[in-house]
């Protein structure tokens, strides 16, 4: 049997490189999924890719309220509960020193990596109060360590921290494990952005500064961070709880 056989699972930020990855590992474990994105252009192309009447999309912005009921009402209709909420949807912002941020910026990523968060929990706990289930949270290395230039980042990711762990006490009595994977630099398109931002027409530089910092001397890859998501999606983490789960190289331990 598979790991996720018949699990109904909700993915935000489901278009993304550790989104849409994600979506990918739990299909291949008999998951029934339901991606949700801003991006439907690239939502639809995540859906086709994965070619699958077992994948559903639904087009929200995670950081309105309203569209997150929306999306949670679909997964209602679509499932009827949820198994797997696999917490996901983020941006990385701008790399600015903080006097220079773009208030309308760090007020937009909040938006999304802090408020986004909430309203999931907020919306999804309840179809998942019946059965129990797992919700994976994703924040960063970033949300255990500081970093010049990326506080409203920084300080975003250790927020989920902070509300994976009393989360998880207040789902502990209905059987729903909430957990956080916090990635070290991942090999796609938000690194990308950061190297950039960090060295301007420099990023290759930036990506060898990165890569020296984590002792395993390379980036994540998408797939060893989707692996994390679905053990924490999978009966084989039944007794883990208000965990961080760092897949980092290495980063932390220094």
């Amino acid at each position: 049997m598979k790991r996720l056989e018949n699990k109904k699972i909700v993915i935000t930020g489901g278009s993304g490189g550790i989104g849409s990855t994600v979506a990918k590992m739990m299909l291949a474990e008999g998951a029934k999924i339901l991606l949700v994105d801003i991006n439907e252009r690239a939502l639809q192309k995540t859906a086709e890719d994965l070619n699958s009447p077992n994948v559903h999309t639904f087009v929200a912005d995670v950081s309105d309220e309203e569209q997150v009921k929306a999306y949670a009402k679909k997964a209602k209709e679509l499932f009827g509960n949820v198994d797997v909420f696999c917490n996901n949807a983020g941006i990385e912002g701008e790399v600015k020193p903080l006097e220079d941020y773009s208030l309308d910026k760090y007020h937009k990523l909040m938006s999304i990596n802090v408020d986004g968060m909430f309203y999931g929990l907020r919306y999804i706990f309840p179809l998942m109060k019946e059965k129990g289930g797992s919700v994976i949270m994703t924040s960063s290395v970033a949300g255990l360590t500081g970093t010049a230039n990326i506080l409203p980042y920084v300080t975003s990711k250790h927020a989920v921290i902070g509300m994976m762990r009393s989360a998880a006490l207040e789902g502990a009595p209905h059987k729903i494990r909430v957990n956080t994977i916090n990635p070290a630099p991942v090999d796609n398109r938000m690194m990308r952005s950061l190297e950039e931002g960090f060295t301007p027409g420099q990023a290759e530089a930036a990506k060898s500064n990165f890569e020296q910092s984590i002792p395993l001397q390379r980036y994540a890859t998408n797939e060893e961070v989707a692996a994390a998501a679905v053990f924490l999606a999978s009966d084989e983490s039944s007794f883990i709880t208000g965990v961080v789960l760092p897949v980092d190289g290495g980063m932390t331990a220094q």
